[in-house]
């Protein structure tokens, strides 16, 4: 994490069929921080900005 202050909690999600998928992203829990980690279709990124979902 960037802030080293804060603690990562883990999100989940549903996949295209509504299944639902544990942990596929983690995000610091200090909103100044902003840090993430995500795994898309086995890919893992970290670091982009996050934003509201409007879906």
């Amino acid at each position: 994490m960037k802030c080293e202050t804060g603690i990562l909690l883990p999100l989940s999600d549903y996949g295209r069929d509504g299944a639902p998928i544990q942990y596929k992203a983690w995000v610091c829990a200090n909103p100044d921080c902003g840090f993430n980690i995500r795994i898309d279709n086995g890919e893992v990124t970290f670091g982009r900005a996050i934003g509201q979902s409007y879906k």
